[in-house]
C-alpha cells in the first residue's frame, strides 16, 4: 500500500507541475512602466479570465495517458501473476497504480505548455493590456 501511495503522490505532483506554467513577458515599455509586481497581477487576472471563459491549462493528455498506463499496467501485472502463481487481483491493482502514475507523469510532460486555447487566451488578454508574451515557463 505504501508503494501505491508514493506513486499516486508522484502523479499529483507531476500534474501540478504541468499546470503551474506561466507566461514569460518580454521587457517592453509596458513592463518597464508598470513593474514586475503589477505585471504579475495582470497575468493572474488574465489567467482567471481564461478559467472563467472555460479554458483550462491542460490535463487532458495527462489524464488520458494515466488511464492508458493504468490499463496496460493492470493487464501486464495480471498476466505476470498468472504465470508466476501470485495473487492476480493484488498484482493487477499494483500494476494499475504504477502504470497510471507513469502514464500521467508522461502525459503531463508531453503537454509541455498546457492547452493552446488557454495559452492563446492568456496571451491575447495580456497583449490587449500592452504586454508581449514570448513563451511559457
Amino acid at each position: 500500500m505504501k508503494i501505491v501511495s508514493v506513486v499516486l503522490l508522484g502523479t499529483v505532483l507531476a500534474g501540478c507541475a504541468a499546470v503551474s506554467q506561466r507566461p514569460v513577458l518580454y521587457p517592453n515599455a509596458k513592463l518597464k512602466q508598470v513593474g514586475e509586481s503589477i505585471a504579475q497581477r495582470d497575468v493572474d487576472d488574465c489567467i482567471a479570465l481564461a478559467h472563467k471563459a472555460g479554458a483550462s491549462p491542460g490535463g487532458s493528455a495527462a489524464g488520458r495517458s494515466g488511464m492508458q498506463g493504468a490499463a496496460m499496467g493492470a493487464a501486464a501485472s495480471a498476466v505476470g501473476s498468472l504465470i508466476s502463481g501470485r495473487n492476480v487481483v493484488e498484482s493487477a491493482a499494483a500494476g494499475a497504480a504504477i502504470g497510471g502514475a507513469a502514464g500521467a507523469a508522461g502525459g503531463a510532460f508531453q503537454e509541455g505548455e498546457g492547452s493552446a486555447v488557454f495559452r492563446n487566451f492568456v496571451g491575447r488578454c495580456l497583449g490587449e493590456r500592452g504586454y508581449d508574451v514570448i513563451g511559457w515557463k
